[in-house]
């Protein structure tokens, strides 16, 4: 059987999601979803899993809480933290100053692991779940420096790179159907403590 470790970029697959209207698949299960992809001679040893935490506002910053104590009740489920970068920005027209955030280290954190994992082992193939065309370094070196081994990226859906797609062994779309097949029940359930699905996204 030949080792899967799934890395999933977490704004890029939410993003994309969005894009599509799609809300009641927010409650995904992101382990499940990495399974639809398997082929029979494959099984999937670990998922890894990028995101920032939301801080404003708070009824985001719960939502995105709960979702993050269900992916934890998951076997073999890893999440890793990047953060926002505020910047003042002004309008050229009227001089007006807002606050924009943006997420960093993400694609950094996947290309660490993504690394560290080919170096130490750890997988024979690696699905990235992401259209961050800012990964092609590390799937570009993983392709060349270790010939028995393979980067097939995942494109959430309405994204897409055509640099990922030129540096993948391999390059694959998630669709409706997978999403759909990958829903967490209403209720997820771990030590007694219920994780309730938000009203928001069904």
């Amino acid at each position: 059987m030949k080792r899967v470790i799934a890395y999933v970029d977490g704004y890029n697959l939410y993003y994309g999601i969005r894009s599509k209207g799609w809300k009641k698949f927010y409650w995904l299960n992101i382990q499940k979803l990495a399974h639809q992809f398997l082929k029979s001679h494959q099984m999937l040893v670990a998922t890894k899993y990028f995101t920032t935490i939301i801080k404003h506002p708070d009824d985001k910053h719960q939502r995105q809480r709960v979702y993050l104590n269900a992916l934890q009740t998951l076997p073999n489920f890893h999440i890793y933290y990047g953060h926002f970068l505020s910047e003042t920005i002004e309008c050229r027209k009227c001089g007006h100053t807002y606050i924009t955030y943006h997420e960093k280290m993400t694609d950094v954190n996947i290309s660490v692991e993504l690394i560290r994992d080919a170096f130490e082992d750890h997988f024979d193939v690696a699905f990235l779940i992401s259209a961050d065309s800012d990964l092609v370094r590390p799937v570009t070196t993983i392709q060349h420096s270790f010939k028995d081994k393979r980067v097939i990226t995942i494109f959430p859906p309405k994204r897409s790179s055509y640099a990922l797609k030129q540096a993948s062994g391999g390059t694959l779309h998630i669709g409706r159907l997978e999403l759909a097949k990958s829903v967490f029940p209403d209720q997820v359930i771990k030590d007694n403590i219920i994780f309730k699905r938000p009203e928001k996204w069904r």
